[in-house]
């Protein structure tokens, strides 16, 4: 065979028709998408709901039952947030702290957060505007900081931070740290200007699923400066030890 017949041979083979059983070219093999349309993730929205607390507090002279929860909804860069923590004794709400807000991520495990808080329970309830960043800090610590503007020129500062220690998959030691801030007192509801109170806690839990986690702590908590005054006003004391058991549930 000559070069030139070579050369009309490859020619009629490239534009030739396609062998009966050759794939299509964009590989569809004639099926159609139409009803499975291409999306992208963050297209879609998702929800969760994580009550980190629902326990039992004993303490030397009472017993009460207290919550932490958080919960959100929407996609990967935007969501909105509730955030609702309190304590009940006596079947009474005594002091609880509840939160509305919109979350942006800014950057990897990190949110940023505006929105309201309201505080009810013992004492005139409270409006607050809030605004924070809450997300992993260095070596993991999940961490919550968050400042709040209410009314009569009020303002607060608060601090959650808290860390997993995990002997196994199972069997985790979390440590948590919680402070607050007040900018003027609010004798109404006990509390004082510049530090009000930290209350540290050791829960440690057993995850029979990561949705049902028994466990059971050890929390203590102090009031300071002028709270622990308006605390020890009323005849209590500014320093409580606390046993806790309760449930970490996770939907």
């Amino acid at each position: 065979m000559s070069g030139g017949d070579h050369k009309m041979d490859m020619g009629a083979m490239q534009g030739g028709s396609a062998p009966p059983d050759a794939r299509d070219p964009d590989y569809s093999d004639g099926q159609d998408f139409s009803p499975y349309p291409l999306t992208m993730m963050d297209s879609h929205s998702f929800g969760s709901l994580l009550i980190d607390e629902l326990e039992s507090v004993r303490s030397e002279d009472n017993k009460s039952s207290a919550y932490d929860l958080q919960a959100w909804y929407g996609r990967t860069y935007d969501r909105a947030v509730f955030k609702g923590e309190g304590e009940v004794d006596g079947g009474e709400l005594t002091e609880a702290r509840s939160e509305l807000l919109w979350g942006h991520a800014v950057a990897t495990y990190w949110d940023t957060q505006l929105g309201v808080r309201y505080d009810h329970g013992n004492g005139p309830n409270r409006s607050w505007l809030a605004f924070g960043v809450q997300g992993l800090a260095p070596y993991w610590f999940d961490l919550e900081l968050t400042g709040y503007v209410g009314e009569e020129g009020r303002a607060a500062l608060r601090l959650d931070s808290e860390y997993e220690i995990l002997f196994t998959q199972r069997l985790i030691l979390t440590p948590r740290v919680e402070t607050n801030v007040y900018s003027k007192s609010d004798n109404q509801r006990d509390l004082g200007s510049g530090l009000s109170d930290v209350v540290a806690g050791l829960r440690l839990r057993y995850e029979i699923r990561r949705q049902f986690a028994p466990y059971v702590g050890v929390e203590w908590s102090g009031k300071f400066g002028e709270t622990q005054d308006l605390v020890k006003a009323a005849g209590e004391s500014a320093y409580d030890t606390r046993l806790v058991a309760g449930l970490r549930l996770w939907f």
